[in-house]
């Protein structure tokens, strides 16, 4: 894959989108499939906002029981059964187990009621799913010794058993959003990140294409196209502002989600717990008391979220800082007494997403119900232009697929239908994940350790052997980076065939290396050398590239002194260096 925006600047397409999320990666996916010529830009990198930050669960609609919504229950469950179907090597089925204390709706005999109804309601959520390991079970009921089995810390005082469901589980999101975009650039989609769209291009009151802005090269370009697709998610209504000067008639009001990472394994290691938190839902029909807290297994550590605050600020300055991580960790000791302290925080997520409609100061926040698609035709008299802002991962794909219909629609094209759901991205087409990993055992070169092959199967699917083949003429690229499974293969394969070009491009998304905690600076700096040699940084330049990743950690109780160990006065202001 090549990034030539004056390439892409020397033609018209049907379609720009704008944002690389997983909103605009599947509209994107799903255009090209289609037949129309469309280019994508990502003013940062792709899956670098909101859809790296979510909880990492592929959602099948049981939470939407209590509010009667059956559509969303339908809906989720196909969404969580597409991308169990289209990328086995990167969600999986996670069972979670929701604890019962005594009678009436906080009881057993009311949840498992409610669980039998899900089941009904989803009766196809495998259909397709060829491998069996990725099929979601039913829902199941167990006592109260089998609970305490899994979690003997949970507080057992009035426990009656639980109710166990499953959900997907999102191993590595940026690796997801690439791989959707690596499959509309196979079928001849223009992507570029680090590409800022600047500006809609207004003819007579029709849009007619973007300026954008090349982040790395400074450069400007003019992109003319007949449709453009706003799915800059937090960021769009910014751009209609700065650009044309409206205003969306039902303007967004935006949640921080936030959730953590922590070193402690909880349970058995394989079932996530659902926790009664501090709030409750006001717009559930039948409701337990309070939302719910989770703490999910993730590779190897555990997940735990997830915080909604109504947030109004700059996205780019969002953040959560130690007191705030210090009270969701009393709200948890509440729920469960784990003894998590704050030097267990690996790393914080957050990002913003559509809230629901709440008064000032409210306490118990109305969430986004459903994604907003604007035809700016109808809302503004403005041809050419459509915003899609969506409300969950999961529901990424069917909500691109939608505004491409539309899209296609008003294009005057009669477009097949569309196949995103059923058809593998790029190193998903996968019948037995279990064969594979086999495989890439039995078949990985040496030097490569057992661990690292089964990492590459994990983030690249049937892809893997691409980034091995790095390490035949250079055996050291096999080597792992510090004490991670990552290896210097995945360094150089990000730069020359994924469109990273910076080093948290490549440690932060298309990497597992510093996604999930601090990887320490000795992998930093490995991977900032490979990079540096191939994208030609100074020794100074890459040291700046390692001091912006460390930013993201620095602050954190658990690695701040290991990293400003390591400071200079140099690293801690690190020069303008571009994104990331």
């Amino acid at each position: 894959m090549r990034r030539d925006i004056e390439a892409i600047a020397g033609r018209a397409y049907d379609l720009v989108i704008v944002g690389g999320g997983i909103f605009g990666a599947c509209a994107a996916w799903d255009a090209a499939q289609r037949g129309l010529s469309v280019a994508l830009f990502e003013r940062d990198d792709f899956c670098g906002a909101t859809s790296a930050n979510s909880y990492k669960i592929v959602h099948g609609g049981i939470r939407y029981l209590q509010h009667a919504d059956l559509a969303r229950i339908r809906q989720s469950s196909n969404e969580r059964r597409a991308f169990l179907r289209i990328a086995p090597h990167l969600v999986a089925p996670r069972p979670i187990v929701i604890p019962t204390y005594g009678r009436a709706l906080r009881g057993r005999l009311f949840l498992r009621l409610g669980s039998l109804l899900y089941d009904l309601l989803v009766f196809d959520r495998n259909r397709g799913i060829r491998d069996p390991s990725r099929r979601v079970p039913l829902c199941s009921s167990i006592d109260r010794d089998a609970v305490l089995g899994l979690f003997p810390d949970l507080d057992s005082e009035d426990l009656t058993g639980a109710v166990v469901f499953s959900d997907g589980q999102l191993l590595n999101p940026p690796r997801l959003v690439w791989a959707v975009i690596e499959s509309a650039a196979s079928l001849g989609a223009a992507v570029a990140n680090h590409a800022e769209v600047r500006e809609l291009l207004v003819d007579r009151k029709r849009i007619g294409g973007v300026r954008v802005l090349d982040r790395l090269s400074g450069d400007e370009h003019e992109i003319r196209a007949r449709f453009v697709l706003n799915a800059a998610g937090p960021y769009a209504e910014t751009l209609l502002e700065r650009s044309l000067g409206i205003r969306l008639r039902r303007p967004g009001t935006y949640s921080r989600d936030a959730c953590f990472v922590v070193a402690t394994k909880v349970g058995d290691g394989e079932h996530g717990l659902a926790l009664l938190g501090g709030t409750r839902d006001p717009d559930a029909v039948v409701s337990r008391g309070a939302r719910h807290l989770f703490l999910t297994p993730w590779r190897g550590r555990t997940l735990v979220g997830v915080w909604h605050r109504v947030y109004d600020g700059d996205p780019e300055r969002i953040t959560v800082g130690n007191e705030e991580l210090g009270s969701f960790l009393r709200e948890l000791d509440d729920s469960c007494s784990l003894e998590i302290s704050l030097r267990d925080v690996e790393i914080w997520n957050a990002g913003l997403v559509p809230f629901g409609e709440n008064e000032a100061g409210a306490a118990d926040l109305r969430y986004g119900h459903r994604s907003q698609l604007v035809d700016h035709q109808i809302e503004h008299g403005l041809d050419g232009l459509f915003t899609l802002i969506g409300v969950r991962f999961t529901t990424g794909r069917s909500e691109a697929a939608n505004a491409i219909e539309r899209i296609g629609r008003r294009l005057g094209r009669t477009l097949p239908p569309s196949r995103t759901a059923s058809t593998p991205v790029v190193g998903g087409d996968i019948p037995s994940l279990a064969e594979l990993l086999r495989r890439a055992q039995e078949e990985r070169p040496r030097g490569l350790a057992a661990s690292s092959a089964a990492q590459l199967v994990m983030c690249y699917g049937t892809d893997y052997r691409r980034v091995t083949a790095h390490g035949r003429e250079r055996p050291e690229l096999l080597e792992t980076l510090g004490t991670s499974d990552v290896i210097g293969a995945q360094v150089v394969h990000a730069i020359q065939h994924e469109l990273a070009h910076t080093l948290a491009d490549v440690v932060c998304r298309r990497t597992d290396l510093a996604t999930g905690w601090y990887p320490g600076r000795p992998a930093l700096a490995r991977a900032a050398e490979l990079a540096g040699e191939l994208l030609g940084w100074s020794e100074r330049r890459q040291q700046e590239e390692v001091a912006i990743v460390e930013r993201r950690f620095r602050d954190l109780p658990r690695y701040s002194e290991e990293i400003r160990d390591h400071e200079t006065l140099d690293d801690h202001e690190p020069s303008d260096v571009g994104p990331g």
